[in-house]
C-alpha cells in the first residue's frame, strides 16, 4: 500500500501480531485500514477517532476506553495500522486469558484499575446503543424496566471501604459467564459491522397485528440476552406460540399451539411475585414419562436479574412433559432440570401453580423470589428457521402412530407399539 503503516512495517511487535492472522486476514485489515484512513483527511496515516466510532457503531465511554487502549494511551487522536493489528491480535487471537484480561481492561471505561459499578452501567448503555440504536447515540429509547439494572443485578461487588464498590477478574468473568450476549458484543467490538456481527443480533419477534406489544412479556432487550446463548439461526425470527392471556392457562391449548413450530421454544414465565424467567427447550414438548432434551436447552432469568444457566453435564435431566400419569412419580406438567417434584422449573398440567428449586443440572439458584410460583402470564415463542417450513413440508405424513406420538407413547409403555408396525 506504500506508507510506513503497512504490514511490512519494521516494528517488532507489529510483525509478531501480524504472525497470528493468515494472509487474506491481513490484506482485509489492511484494506479497512487505507479506507478509513482515507476518510480521517491524514493523508492515510491514521484513523481519526470519530470515523473510527462511526464505522464500527460504538459510541461513548465504551468507545473512548477502546481507543485509548488500541493507542496505548497516546492522546494525538491518531489512531495507526500498528495499532489496529497489535491490538487484534490480543483481544482477538490471543490466548483465552489476554482476551478476558483485555476485555475486563476495556471495562473499566474510566481507566483508574478498578473496575466499579459505574463503570459497567457505562459499558451497558454503550452496548445498548450500539445494539438497539445504532447511529443514533444517548437515544435509548426503551430503558423501562430497569433494563441496564438486570443485567448489573447479575454482577457480583466487594466492598471497597468509603469508596465505590468494585468486580474483581474472577467475579467479571462469572458476570460474563450468565450474559453471554454482553460477552460477545464486548469481544466483536473490532468486527465490521454486519448483521452476523456476535452480541449484536436482536431476534426479531413475529406476533398478530391484533396483540398490543404491551401484552408481552418478553421485550427486546430480553431476546436478546436469551438468544446470546443461541447459534445465529437460532436467534433470527421468532414467532408466538402461545400467550395465556390470550391463548388461557391451559395445557392441552398450550401443546395445541406448539405443535405447529418446527423447532426449539422459549418458554417465558411472570409469576405473581413479579420475577419473570423460562427455560429454552431445545426440543419439541413431547409426552414422556421421563426426562429427556439435549445440552442446548438452559434456564434463564430476565427480571429482576438477567442471567443464563447453562447445563453443566452433572446430569441428564433437561426437558420434561407429562400429562395424564395417574403415578405421584410422574409429576403432570412441564419442566426443566433437577428431579422429579424438585424441577429447577416446574408448572403443574393445569397451568396454575409450580415450583423453582437450585438444581445442579444448569446450577441454577430458585429464579423466583420463593420456590413456590404461581403464574400470571406464560409465552411460548417458536424460533423460526428459514428454509425449515419449506423442507418439512415436503416429507410424508406417516402412519398415525409416527403423527401422534402420544398415543406412540403409550403403547410403548404395554409392549404394543412394535405390533402395530
Amino acid at each position: 500500500m506504500g506508507n510506513a503503516q503497512s504490514p511490512s512495517s519494521k516494528n517488532p511487535r507489529s510483525m509478531t501480531a501480524s504472525r497470528a492472522f493468515s494472509k487474506q486476514e491481513l490484506d482485509d485489515l489492511q484494506a479497512l485500514f487505507v479506507s478509513l484512513a482515507s476518510q480521517s483527511q491524514s493523508s492515510s496515516k491514521f484513523i481519526s477517532p470519530s470515523v473510527f466510532q462511526s464505522y464500527f457503531k460504538i459510541h461513548g465511554p465504551l468507545a473512548s476506553r477502546l481507543i485509548d487502549l488500541i493507542t496505548q494511551n497516546r492522546r494525538d487522536g491518531m489512531l495507526t495500522y500498528d495499532d489496529l493489528l497489535i491490538t487484534k491480535a490480543t483481544y482477538e487471537k490471543g490466548t483465552r486469558d489476554e482476551i478476558e484480561e483485555f476485555v475486563y481492561q476495556l471495562c473499566d471505561v474510566t481507566g483508574d484499575g478498578v473496575l466499579s459499578r459505574s463503570d459497567l452501567e457505562a459499558v451497558l448503555a454503550s452496548i445498548h446503543d450500539a445494539v438497539f440504536s445504532p447511529g443514533n447515540v444517548g437515544s435509548s429509547s426503551s430503558l423501562d424496566r430497569d433494563v441496564l439494572q438486570v443485567f448489573l443485578n447479575a454482577a457480583t461487588f466487594a466492598k471497597q471501604g468509603e469508596g465505590e464498590d468494585s468486580m474483581s477478574f474472577a467475579d467479571f468473568k462469572n458476570w460474563c459467564a450468565v450474559l453471554p450476549s454482553v460477552r460477545k458484543a464486548l469481544g466483536s467490538l473490532l468486527t465490521p459491522p454486519d448483521p452476523s456481527r456476535p452480541g449484536f443480533q436482536v431476534p426479531q419477534l413475529q406476533y398478530p397485528e391484533d396483540i398490543s406489544s404491551d401484552m408481552l412479556i418478553l421485550r427486546k432487550e430480553d431476546a436478546w440476552h436469551i438468544g446470546g446463548a443461541l447459534s445465529q439461526s437460532e436467534a433470527e425470527e421468532w414467532k408466538l406460540l402461545y400467550h395465556s392471556a390470550i391463548n388461557g392457562l391451559s395445557f392441552n391449548t398450550f401443546v395445541g399451539n406448539i405443535s405447529s413450530g418446527d423447532g426449539p421454544t422459549v418458554l417465558v414465565i411472570k409469576d405473581t411475585e413479579g420475577c419473570i424467567y423460562g427455560g429454552y427447550a431445545s426440543q419439541q414438548w413431547e409426552r414422556q414419562s421421563a426426562f429427556y432434551g439435549d445440552m442446548r436447552s438452559f434456564l434463564f432469568q430476565l427480571y429482576p436479574r438477567a442471567s443464563i444457566f447453562r447445563p453443566t453435564g452433572a446430569n441428564n435431566n433437561l426437558q420434561w412433559c407429562a400429562v395424564n400419569f395417574s403415578s405421584d412419580s410422574i409429576p403432570n406438567g412441564i419442566g426443566f432440570g433437577g428431579r422429579e417434584n424438585h424441577f429447577g422449573l416446574f408448572i403443574s398440567a393445569n397451568f396454575d401453580r409450580g415450583h423453582t428449586f437450585s438444581c445442579t443440572t444448569f446450577n441454577s439458584p430458585c429464579l423466583s423470589k420463593s420456590s413456590q410460583i404461581l403464574p400470571e402470564v406464560i409465552e411460548c415463542w417458536g424460533t423460526v428457521v428459514k428454509g425449515l417450513q419449506n423442507e418439512k413440508a415436503e416429507l410424508p405424513k406417516g402412519t398415525v402412530l409416527e403423527r401422534f406420538k402420544e398415543d406412540r407413547n403409550m403403547l410403548k409403555m404395554v409392549g404394543l407399539a412394535n405390533a402395530s408396525e
